[in-house]
């Protein structure tokens, strides 16, 4: 009799050990073996303000993993609907419903290589900043023009493009505009060193000015070799008291930097930009300058030209002259260039 008790219990735990192995294996199937299917997108993007409802339904519509019910049973014992993160997440092949579920928890998230460069305007700055980034771009152009929130920064609606410098950036996709504000400040302090402060207080510059300066150096010319010479000009011009007579402060006031020969009426353009009417800077940048461009005139080249004009091979590159009567001649050089490639405009 006791033999067959025995016999009995020996035979109760091995039943039960085979059922709580087959349960573990199917548990393992299901929960931790590779569960993206092949018609899975490269990354989840969790909006901001996702409830766990839309998490479920996004997954399941995106067709992300082979069996969405795993994903919901091991969701609902792992308690993710208390604890999930808004973010880019990446996909790949191995991952399992156990690893997916560790990610959203965690906020183990991709980070964006966010990149800006070739900024003529706010509106242009907002909208490629959203098309990277969660952040609707209404979001950071209201930041862009509010005169309150960017004083803390020192800046105004007017010259707010000086603080930004074209770069690649790492971002958590689901940065707020005010987030990225405050890194974009980080980064431009971090750029004005005391040795740049200090340069810029030699040349009679505030760090803005040398923004707005390099915007047109830049404009005049993207090639970096030549830029340091184009701020020697423009600085000389400064220090005389003379006219800018900047050829891109014109194209921005008449809001088209695309236009190939400006006329004698486009000088008279009623705008706080045209540097042919007011003497100095313009009140902002009309680009965001690239870091080259901004060290350009931080450390300008010192000569004695006043004038330049684009030379008549098209090349980018300019005459300089010093005196108005040697600008005339190469003005008239580029002018008949122009007039062959039937160019009036």
């Amino acid at each position: 009799m006791r033999k067959k008790i025995i016999l009995l219990a020996v035979t109760v735990v091995v039943v039960f050990m085979l059922i709580a192995s087959v349960f573990v294996y199917i548990s393992y199937q299901a929960y931790f073996k590779p569960a993206i299917s092949d018609k899975a997108p490269e990354y989840l993007y969790v909006y901001t303000g996702t409830s766990y409802d839309d998490l479920l339904l996004q997954i399941e519509n995106q067709q992300l993993l082979r069996e969405p019910k795993d994903f919901e049973r091991l969701a609902k014992y792992k308690k993710l609907s208390r604890k999930f993160y808004p973010g880019k997440y990446k996909i790949e092949k191995e991952m399992s419903v156990n690893d997916l579920i560790n990610k959203l928890r965690s906020n183990n998230q991709e980070e964006v290589s966010l990149i800006f460069n070739n900024i003529r305007s706010k509106e242009q700055l907002a909208e490629r900043i959203s098309m990277q980034l969660e952040m609707p771009s209404q979001d950071l152009l209201d930041l862009l023009n509010d005169n309150t929130f960017l004083k803390s920064y020192g800046f105004d609606s007017v010259n707010v493009l000086s603080m930004f410098l074209p770069n690649t950036y790492g971002f958590w996709w689901n940065t707020s505009a005010k987030g990225f504000m405050e890194r974009m400040y980080k980064e431009y302090t971090k750029y004005w060193t005391q040795v740049r402060l200090s340069q810029a207080e030699k040349i009679g510059l505030t760090p803005i000015e040398v923004s707005i300066l390099a915007s047109i150096v830049e404009e005049e010319n993207h090639r970096k070799d030549e830029q340091a010479k184009i701020a020697g000009l423009y600085m000389n011009r400064l220090h005389k008291g003379m006219l800018l007579q900047a050829d891109p402060t014109v194209r921005y006031a008449l809001g088209d930097m695309a236009i190939k020969r400006l006329l004698y009426k486009d000088l008279e353009v009623d705008s706080p930009y045209n540097t042919y009417k007011h003497v100095g800077l313009p009140p902002g940048p009309i680009r965001m300058p690239a870091i080259h461009a901004l060290e350009a005139v931080l450390y300008y080249e010192k000569h004695a030209y006043l004038y330049m004009c684009a030379k008549e091979d098209f090349s980018g590159y300019h005459h300089f002259a010093v005196s108005a009567s040697q600008h005339a001649v190469n003005a008239a050089k580029y002018h008949r260039a122009l007039n062959r490639k039937k160019l009036y405009r």
